[in-house]
């Protein structure tokens, strides 16, 4: 009866629609269900920061196939891409195939995912159940598996620096923006004149403070938790993402201008609206701002999977076997392992999270990985396990994070930031390089 069913893709990003390509490939039947109302709706809200990686790392190979056969032009692979043109010239045209438009559905949102008439208690006849997911709107769908590709980017880190809002910061979320806001653009006057903080130490927090300095008027004050910015600055001249180094060189430059106010060592403990703008204190020193932009990063939700029976990595939130390949305590990006369907499964079968939601915390996801993640797990679901299990991964060393990222809320951070790469109007040349998308995918991540 199962056969029967659809696989259910949560979430219309780049690994999701990967996997619908892969299962499209395959002939098997599938509904991906998106809460935007157009594919890639998280990433079109970064369109206008540059990714690292040229083109040629941001497609998925089953999705380029299918794009060719219907007559797609593929972007030139040396070119760096906008967020919004990756939306634009790939995920749109994919979402749009007539192998896959029919199987898409917009504005829908999951609510809960289980199993039909069992709760995570009952084990009788459980692997034989069909998953029942629950729209919010209270429709019912029924699959036989789900491959949960909906990212992270709905559930940003808070500021608070032992993983709980400060004090303060519940009552303070009027003046707080998350990360990577359009500084240049849509979201200008919220900031030109004003004083600014911004909180975080990866590649997205450069970005915004970069952008921050080219308006008139503005006072900009950057946080970390370290005690020197240094590995936000990275390699410079003499790194090996030319991207990623001329991001550090001229935050370097900025902030030694004194265009930017550092404060090193600062755990954000309280933040305290009034009269004159937002307090935000460390315990020991404040700084009174007019905005906060919180770049610190973002964690997976698992609250929709709550009644499935998943094995989490306590410290990680990835399957236990996942969490030692992806440690950033070991691991920068480019040497995370191989790993497909074998290291992404569950005590419950037929769920797989795939994507930056099957990193949990770890901020060493690369788009590339995802892709090999959706194809390994389809050919599973096909029963094809020799190709399932034939994961290849061709990474350069260096990645486009590092695993010398603060833990913490600084962490994850390096994940979201790392793979959006420079401001749109940053063109820089790039080799070797593979993206990391989180974020920002389906609604809440970079890239699911």
């Amino acid at each position: 009866m199962n056969d029967q069913l659809p696989v259910a893709v949560i979430g219309a990003g780049p690994v999701g629609l990967a996997a619908a390509a892969h299962l499209a490939e395959r002939g098997i039947a599938f509904v991906v269900l998106e809460a935007g109302d157009e594919p890639a709706a998280a990433i079109r809200q970064w369109g206008h920061v540059r990714l690292f990686s040229p083109w040629r790392y941001d497609l998925d190979a089953a999705a380029a196939r299918l794009l060719a056969e219907a007559g797609w032009v593929r972007p030139d692979d040396a070119k760096l891409p906008t967020g919004a043109q990756l939306a634009a010239d790939y995920l749109q045209p994919l979402a749009d195939l007539p192998a896959i438009k029919p199987h898409v559905r917009y504005l829908a949102p999951v609510a809960a995912v289980t199993r039909l008439g069992l709760d995570r208690m009952r084990s009788a006849g459980r692997a034989d159940a069909p998953f029942l997911l629950r729209l919010a709107d209270g429709t019912d769908l029924l699959a036989r598996a789900v491959i949960d590709a909906s990212g992270t980017w709905g559930t940003p880190n808070v500021l608070g620096a032992a993983g709980i809002p400060a004090h303060g910061e519940s009552a303070a979320t009027a003046y707080v923006d998350h990360a990577l806001p359009d500084v240049l653009g849509r979201d200008r006057d919220r900031f030109a004149g004003r004083r600014v903080l911004v909180v975080g130490a990866g590649h997205s927090a450069a970005n915004t403070l970069l952008s921050l300095t080219e308006l008139p008027g503005i006072a900009v004050t950057w946080a970390i938790r370290a005690a020197s910015p240094a590995r936000t600055y990275g390699g410079e001249s003499a790194d090996a993402l030319p991207a990623r180094g001329a991001l550090g060189t001229r935050l370097r430059e900025r902030a030694e201008s004194g265009a930017i106010t550092l404060l090193t060592g600062f755990d954000v403990r309280a933040i305290t609206p009034g009269p004159e703008g937002v307090e935000v204190s460390d315990g020991e020193r404040a700084v009174t701002v007019d905005r906060i932009v919180a770049a610190t990063g973002f964690r997976p939700d698992h609250t929709i999977v709550a009644e499935l029976r998943l094995d989490l990595d306590p410290i990680m939130g990835s399957t236990r076997a996942l969490a030692p390949l992806i440690d950033p305590n070991e691991h920068s990006c480019g040497t995370v392992p191989p790993h497909g369907v074998d290291e992404l499964t569950h005590p419950e079968a037929g769920y797989y999270a795939i994507g930056v939601k099957s990193y949990g915390r770890a901020p060493t996801f690369l788009l590339a990985t995802g892709y090999e993640q959706a194809r390994s797990v389809v050919a599973a679901l096909a029963g094809d396990w020799a190709a399932a299990r034939d994961v290849q991964l061709d990474l350069p060393e260096t990645g486009v994070c590092s695993s010398s990222q603060d833990l913490g809320n600084d962490t994850i951070d390096a994940g979201g930031g790392g793979c959006c790469g420079a401001p749109a109007a940053e063109t820089v040349p790039a080799r070797g390089l593979l993206t990391m998308v989180e974020v920002p995918a389906g609604p809440s991540g970079c890239c699911s």
